[in-house]
């Protein structure tokens, strides 16, 4: 198959277009700024679907995966800013691929839309902008592909791995903490956590497969306690980790949102409800069974002097 791959310079990007290279298909690479890697340097954001059919024109199959910031404050409203990141470019880009007649997508999503659906009484799409575009992205982008054009969506939780220089942007933050003297003291509850690389292989699984499901991907599950800790042993800093009482994390959270709402701000994760998720063990099944070793090794064994 030949595939497009939107965001083929990304951490997780980079490894799609390395394993479907593996498996012997034809990848072109599209990234907004022209750098080693890059096929073709275009910004899909605005690109418009006239654009994106000749970028798409002669291939099987296209999978999206650029970034999207679930933290950054902004001004309100804040659903008109995520929706033209998040969910515009994808209706274009879908539309584009059925005019140009392709067969198979996969959008690299997010595993908050696991959890709309899983826990329902969270509210989660009414309460989280990011989730709520999120939701979009999917359904909107499914009804632009149309029905001959399955578009399967990965449900992507914490993703470790390194590809080159790209390693997850809350990296370096969790990075330093580790290597410092500071206490390490995290909440209640966890979250499942994949490497860069299964994420790739399942990218290509729902391709060759020619998916339109909802795919939750996970290697391990892991309490915040139990993440910080490996982390802190990777830096060759081993020490205990503390818990916060959770009455302290939901007051803090509170406080958060009001003055983000105080401000006239929002972000795309709501910290006036973020407890209910923040607290919860945000855990899939099934996983890989697969360590995340390698992948905690290769985002955090780097020298700080690298980040």
């Amino acid at each position: 198959m030949k595939i497009l791959v939107v965001g083929g310079t990304g951490l997780i990007g980079a490894h799609v277009v390395q394993r479907l290279r593996e498996r012997g298909h034809t990848v072109t690479t599209v990234a907004r700024t022209d750098r080693p890697g890059v096929d073709q340097a275009l910004d899909v954001e605005a690109a418009s679907v006239d654009e994106l059919r000749q970028l798409l024109a002669g291939h099987d199959g296209v999978v999206y995966g650029t970034r999207a910031d679930d933290q950054r404050v902004l001004r309100k409203p804040i659903h008109p800013v995520l929706r033209r990141e998040i969910v515009d470019p994808v209706v274009r880009v879908f539309t584009a691929a059925r005019h140009e007649g392709l067969t198979r997508g996969v959008i690299l999503g997010s595993y908050y839309t696991y959890y709309d659906r899983l826990r329902p009484q969270w509210r989660l799409a009414d309460r989280h902008v990011y989730v709520r575009c999120r939701l979009e992205q999917a359904s909107e982008g499914r009804a632009a592909a149309g029905a001959e054009l399955p578009v399967a969506v990965l449900e992507l939780p914490f993703v470790f791995g390194r590809a080159g220089d790209r390693l997850p942007n809350w990296a370096g933050p969790l990075d330093r903490w580790a290597r410092s003297r500071a206490p390490l003291v995290v909440p209640v509850g966890g979250t499942a956590a994949a490497s860069a690389r299964s994420v790739a292989e399942a990218a290509e699984a729902a391709l060759e497969q020619a998916s339109g499901t909802d795919i939750p991907v996970a290697d391990e599950n892991l309490t915040w306690a139990e993440m910080i800790a490996r982390i802190a042993d990777v830096v060759d800093r081993p020490r205990s980790v503390s818990r916060l009482p959770a009455g302290a994390v939901r007051a803090m959270l509170r406080l958060g949102g009001g003055l983000q709402a105080l401000a006239g701000k929002e972000s795309g994760l709501n910290p006036a409800y973020l407890a209910d998720v923040l607290l919860a063990e945000l855990f899939i099944e099934p996983v890989t069974g697969r360590s995340l070793e390698p992948a905690l090794r290769e985002t955090f064994a780097a020298s700080p002097t690298d980040r």
